[in-house]
């Protein structure tokens, strides 16, 4: 029987928005992206140049210190645009999509599903390896490591919520295959958290997993959080990640040899006309939505959910990770008086507005932040809605301080951004929890090279 956890801590931030468990197909886009700032950690060198032909799953840039990880185009077409940043920052590689979309292929034997060392050159080559990741820091995983076990969340607990099951309706095959597949690079375990409500759920039912079911608030979805409960990291240790949308990716790529980069996500949030699914290609350009989206120029595109997500922009490109666009109003609208007035529409973890009173409310949240930086004080709020056993305030002082001792003992070994993502968001201090957690995650790294 499948091992069941519970905490009480954590919050639930209910929005308007959720997607209908419809599934519709985007309308083709007529570029598509594939953006280095998608991946942490990563120094890009360029292997195309712009007018070049490439297949969906040619190499498009690599990691100038770790060359043999590549990253790929998502179509077959031609490179139209390399754009560039400040100090020629390589920002986005631009693909014109062709009819044909011609597709890299590989063969795939008995011998090589059965080699740790083949499955891995294989993944390397045809572009998959970004799917996995490492903690500690979140960033993509060194292919010469063998972490202690793997983590696969098959259950999402953030805001407007996707809908996992559905998400993997019809894969469960290449998922558990995928599994088989990670269950090769790993001495240890796969572990896969799945939502203890949902036992009709096909992917009870996967084998080579340890199955873990929760049932608690967000963020119980987090892989970090699972993690955590399940097999925490310390010094020295490694595990590593995988989206569960990117397991079923793995295995179908690992059953059929052509590289895809289809993939499902959520177009959610109050500004979006009818919520749904919407079957995708990943970088494909959210303008495909536009007619979906209502109120579109006062409107924030938000590439995940709206804690963690990056804002592309209007006429911005989904990202390589993510499973949903979440289209939310944008906070450029202040109000008299402020928090000092009775609000019922507006939500407060604590009883300061009296929509305490309506717990099961939809909200229309903007992203207005309600106030600048203030004095970082010491107030409880973090231990409230983080349930883990460290303590969040000190880590981030310690990240301020720059003390590295302190941060390894203070459990940053053990976190990334969405971890803390909560933390960021009932803050009074209105301090940047998540962006200063990746500053003191960059500090461990550059102090370990």
């Amino acid at each position: 029987m499948s091992r069941v956890i519970k905490f009480r801590k954590g919050l639930n931030i209910k929005l308007k928005g959720s997607a209908e468990r419809v599934l519709s197909t985007a309308t083709a886009s007529s570029t598509y992206a594939v953006k280095p700032a998608d991946f942490h950690g990563l120094t890009p060198r360029l292997c195309v140049k712009k007018g070049d032909e490439v297949k969906a799953g040619t190499p498009v840039f690599f990691d100038k210190y770790r060359p043999e990880i590549q990253f790929v185009s998502p179509v077959g077409g031609t490179v139209e645009a390399i754009v560039r940043g400040d100090r020629r920052k390589l920002l986005e590689i631009l693909i014109k999509p062709d009819t044909q979309n011609v597709q890299e292929k590989y063969t795939i034997t008995k011998e090589l599903l059965n080699s740790r060392e083949q499955i891995i050159e294989l993944m390397l080559k045809a572009g998959y390896w970004p799917f996995v990741i490492q903690r500690p820091y979140g960033i993509i995983a060194n292919p010469a490591d063998k972490p202690k076990s793997i983590f696969v969340s098959g259950i999402d607990t953030a805001p407007l919520m996707v809908d996992m099951a559905f998400l993997l309706l019809g894969q469960e095959e290449y998922f558990q295959t995928g599994i088989d597949i990670l269950s090769k690079l790993t001495d240890g375990k796969v572990y896969l958290g799945l939502d203890a409500d949902d036992s009709a759920s096909k992917l009870n039912k996967i084998t080579n997993a340890e199955i873990t079911l929760f049932t608690s608030k967000h963020p119980a979805g987090n892989v970090g959080i699972q993690i955590h409960h399940i097999d925490p990291i310390n010094k020295g240790d490694i595990v590593w990640t995988v989206d569960a949308q990117h397991v079923a990716m793995l295995g179908r790529f690992f059953t059929t040899g052509i590289y895809s980069a289809e993939k499902i996500i959520a177009l959610c949030g109050s500004r979006v006309k009818r919520p749904q699914y919407y079957k995708i290609i990943t970088g494909t350009s959210i303008t495909a939505f536009d007619n979906l989206i209502d109120g579109s120029e006062n409107a924030r595109y938000i590439n995940g959910d709206v804690l963690t997500g990056t804002n592309i922009g209007k006429g911005g490109y989904a990202g390589f990770y993510g499973n949903r666009i979440s289209v939310i109003p944008e906070g450029d609208k202040y109000e008299f008086l402020g928090w000092a007035m009775p609000r019922l529409k507006k939500f407060s973890i604590s009883k300061s507005y009296f929509s305490w009173l309506t717990p099961n409310r939809l909200y229309d949240l903007d992203t207005n932040l309600n106030g600048g930086e203030r004095a970082f004080v010491v107030t409880n709020q973090y231990e409230k809605v983080l349930p883990m056993d460290i303590y969040p305030v000190y880590l981030l002082k310690a990240i301020l301080a720059e003390d590295i001792d302190k941060m390894e003992q203070l459990g940053i070994y053990e976190v990334i951004e969405e971890d803390l993502a909560l933390c960021e968001f009932v803050c009074t201090s209105k301090i940047e929890v998540q962006a200063l957690l990746r500053k003191g995650i960059n500090l461990m790294i550059k102090e370990m090279s």
